[in-house]
């Protein structure tokens, strides 16, 4: 990775060709997940319970990605996993993103007292491993499901959030334009539409793309466990379960979800790094 000191040694064309790359680049690949999850609301190659296609058929031209052990359409499978990945992503950033930001709010506004005891709080939850958590969340539920999974990642996920909004709203709320706002006659919730929110947005957006491919991984990793989403749903985590057997007689069932799982947290990642080079205005060199 390229340090602070070798980026600024660019000339500034190189520099702002390096993140028009990691930009466009995650923006592909992602794109190619939002296209195929977008497909399958209308149409996939085959029919995701139809069982026709022999088991365990190597890659040709009428099963693209072969079949797995029951003889559905593993592409097909495939395709609805990265809808699934992108419904567990998106769900679960906004919730930890509606939680998580009114508790930050809450804790920056709050008396010392109250914010301490929320820090506190908020520090042993960040202690347990996000999966750990949610792997915790789940069990006190009736059953696994894919709603579930995506609430308890989302409650996970809040408490990073919470965290960080709060370092961010504390760290606006000492500048002086506050003051002086405040002296004018602004209500407190004005301050946060228009100075606190405007000002930590750029970072909190980093972040939740950062905890989108967080969330994706971690659902693949409760689906592998069987604590998210149950059959028929496809998810690549239970997909990668299914393939154990099977890995040195059919290894495409490994290797495919596998590489649809590294590329979708790859193109976030990419993505998140590209909104931080615009969002922040610290990390821009002269142009």
């Amino acid at each position: 990775m390229t340090t602070f000191e070798e980026t600024a040694a660019l000339p500034p064309a190189k520099v702002r060709t390096r993140r028009s790359f990691t930009l466009w680049l995650g923006l592909f690949l992602v794109g190619i997940h939002v296209v195929m999850a977008l497909l399958t609301l209308v149409w996939t190659p085959y029919d995701p319970g139809s069982m026709t296609g022999g088991r365990l058929a190597p890659p040709s031209w009428e099963h693209w990605a072969g079949t797995d052990r029951l003889g559905r359409d593993f592409f097909t499978q495939i395709m609805i996993g990265s809808r699934i990945a992108l419904q567990v992503g998106i769900g679960a950033v906004a919730i930890g993103a509606v939680i998580g930001v009114t508790l930050g709010m809450l804790a920056a506004f709050a008396t010392r007292f109250l914010d301490d005891a929320l820090a506190a709080a908020l520090d042993i939850l960040i202690a347990f491993p996000t999966l750990l958590l949610a792997m915790l969340i789940v069990a006190l539920g009736d059953s696994a499901s894919l709603g579930s999974a995506i609430l308890a990642l989302g409650i996970a996920i809040s408490a990073i959030v919470a965290r960080l909004t709060r370092i961010l709203a504390k760290r606006v709320l000492q500048q002086d334009y506050i003051i002086a706002s405040r002296t004018s006659g602004t209500s407190w919730p004005g301050i946060v539409r228009r100075h606190v929110l405007p000002n930590i947005w750029p970072t909190l957006s980093v972040n939740f793309a950062l905890q989108f491919g967080l969330a994706v991984i971690a659902e693949a990793s409760l689906s592998y466990l069987g604590l998210g989403a149950p059959p028929p749903n496809a998810s690549w985590g239970r997909l990668l379960q299914e393939a154990q057997g099977t890995v040195y007689t059919a290894p495409i069932g490994a290797i495919a979800p596998g590489i649809a799982l590294v590329t979708l947290v790859i193109g976030v990642n990419l993505l998140a790094d590209g909104l931080r080079d615009i969002g922040d205005p610290t990390r821009k060199r002269s142009r």
